[in-house]
């Protein structure tokens, strides 16, 4: 998302000849775009999109478990004994 965002107001000052922006090739203001397409093909292939969106589904779980054991006033913070 990062490289979009750059890439993106790399393309509006472009287009709208601010410098320094202006005077670059256009290959420098498009580079951000491959960037993206880079990371998000490394990304897949590695697996870390899924290892991400797994780690936070399983912190939504806890986070839920939490509040359940707290609303049915279960002893959430004290360690048995």
């Amino acid at each position: 998302m990062f490289f979009l965002v750059i890439g993106v107001l790399l393309l509006l000052m472009k287009w709208q000849e601010l410098d320094p922006v202006a005077g670059w090739p256009w290959w420098l203001v498009l580079a951000p775009f491959g960037l993206a397409v880079a990371w998000w093909t490394w990304a897949d292939m590695t697996g870390y999109t899924k290892r991400k969106a797994m780690e936070k589904e399983n912190a939504k779980k806890r986070a839920r478990i939490e509040k359940n054991r707290e609303a049915l006033g279960l002893d959430v913070g004290r360690k048995r004994r």
